[in-house]
């Protein structure tokens, strides 16, 4: 019997006991894609509290400029 198991992913916010926040610029880019878009759930693995909460977060830095919209070269 050869079965083979998919280890399901764990949310990453779930394992490090915190809450997206869009001043910790680290964290927010790690969810954005270099094009600057985000990373959806099915590939990052965060939970759907999360992900709305990270939207949001990512958001909120580029409005502040924190992160930019698009990336250098598509401009």
């Amino acid at each position: 019997m050869n079965k083979r198991y998919r280890l399901k992913k764990v949310c990453w916010f779930d394992q490090n006991y915190t809450e997206p926040d869009y001043k910790d610029q680290k964290v927010v880019e790690r969810f954005i894609t270099e094009r600057g878009k985000i990373v959806p759930r099915r590939l990052s693995g965060v939970c759907s509290k999360h992900q709305k909460k990270l939207a949001v977060a990512i958001k909120r830095a580029r409005y502040l400029a924190l992160v930019p919209f698009v990336a250098e070269n598509i401009r």
